[in-house]
């Protein structure tokens, strides 16, 4: 089969490798028909590539028909299927309490990591992930979303993941109609906080660089800035001086714009660069994040408001104004998105004729699978108005 590879800082390319099988009695095999390229790949693109190794397919944005069931899955050859970007188990202590990154029974232990990811780094398991043709699932008797046959992938698909992620960041923001949240960053997730916080009646200021994100945002009710010191000003203006009652980080590790960032990406950028017995060392120990989305974060919210982080962090060495947050008494929520403890809240919408968060208003690019490179290169540089790319591993041209 094809499917998309990592092969070093900046460079994926689409290879031949051999097909999954079924290994366990709980595994499935999934036929592609629709994977995103996420956010957090860039990371893996740009940042991570210390825990990465030639040739991992990466991905974790899936949808497709069943073609091979295991003995212990109640799925069925032919159901359509949307495939969470976690591995859960769906019956340990974790995944009963609502939290299945942190599932027991797939925890990579060796890195000290919660539940295994689909292609996202030994951090998190190494496993094959869903920018491919096909798809080996494990504990396919809890994870994946068995779907209609009416809508279009697109209406769907984003259940993967960042519909999940956006709907926790807003509920981790602890709000309720009628108080006010900012969203920094308008990339995909950012997009979809913006759009669930307004659909449950907050009013919803974002801070975002490129115009093509704040026009795709403004379309849905949000009230849009550019970034720097004045949207700062305008915001805690329009929220009698206060700043908004919570801040949604967007953003994550690579965030741009002041002097620790850029030391950040510094240390970063050198680590990809050394040999891994040094590298792997140096990200988990010493790694900085480019922290400017989250200073923002934290000089925005008012005294005593919430911030929710959906944006990736990985460095265990970044400083933090730990002042500030302790006298603004500011709360910090954070952590990967538990995908099927907000599914049934989700889904509804997502089938909903009207279209509530504007599912339909959201892909900007569909290209087949062996466009991928090009496609990373622009997602990452911003190009063409790139917001989200979405892969046709079946085309044929």
């Amino acid at each position: 089969m094809k499917a998309v590879t990592w092969q070093g800082p900046r460079k994926v390319s689409v290879e031949t490798v051999p097909d999954p099988v079924l290994e366990k009695p709980k595994d499935a095999v999934v036929e592609i028909t629709s994977t995103a390229i996420c956010g957090s790949d860039l990371h893996l693109y740009e940042v991570l590539g210390p825990f990465m190794t030639p040739g991992d397919i990466i991905g974790h944005e899936p949808m497709g028909r069943v073609v091979e069931a295991g003995s212990e899955t109640n799925l069925r050859v032919g159901d359509r299927v949307v495939i969470p970007f976690q591995i859960a188990c769906g019956d340990c202590f974790f995944c009963n309490q609502g939290l299945q990154t942190q599932c027991e029974t797939t925890q990579v232990t060796e890195q000290g990591s919660g539940a295994r990811l689909f292609g996202y780094s030994q951090i998190y398991g190494a496993v094959p992930g869903g920018q491919a043709q096909y798809l080996r699932v494990p504990h396919a008797d809890y994870g994946p979303i068995v779907v209609g046959e009416e809508l279009p992938d697109h209406r769907y698909l984003f259940l993967s993941d960042v519909l999940p992620t956006a709907w926790q960041a807003v509920a981790y923001a602890q709000r309720s109609a009628g108080e006010s949240v900012a969203v920094i960053g308008l990339g995909p997730i950012g997009q979809f906080a913006a759009r669930i916080a307004k659909h449950q009646g907050l009013t919803v200021y974002a801070i975002e660089p490129e115009a093509e994100r704040r026009e795709m945002a403004a379309r849905h009710g949000v009230l849009v800035f550019d970034t720097g010191d004045d949207s700062v000003a305008a915001i805690r203006d329009a929220t009698q001086g206060r700043g908004p009652d919570a801040v949604i980080d967007a953003v994550g590790m690579e965030a741009h714009g002041d002097t620790q960032s850029m030391l950040g990406k510094l240390a970063q950028r050198s680590a990809q660069f050394l040999p891994e017995k040094l590298s792997q060392p140096m990200m988990e120990n010493f790694g900085m994040d480019r922290l400017a989305a989250l200073y923002t974060a934290i000089d925005l919210v008012r005294r005593g408001g919430t911030i929710s982080l959906s944006g990736v962090y990985g460095g265990q060495a970044s400083p933090l104004p730990m002042l500030t947050l302790f006298d603004k008494q500011i709360q910090v929520t954070m952590g990967q998105a538990n995908v099927r403890n907000w599914i049934d809240q989700i889904l509804p919408l997502v089938e909903d004729p009207a279209d509530p968060l504007g599912v339909d208003d959201f892909v900007t690019h569909r290209l087949p699978l062996h466009e991928a490179p090009g496609a990373y290169e622009m997602f990452q540089k911003k190009e063409d108005g790139c917001i989200k790319v979405v892969l046709d591993p079946q085309a044929t041209a």
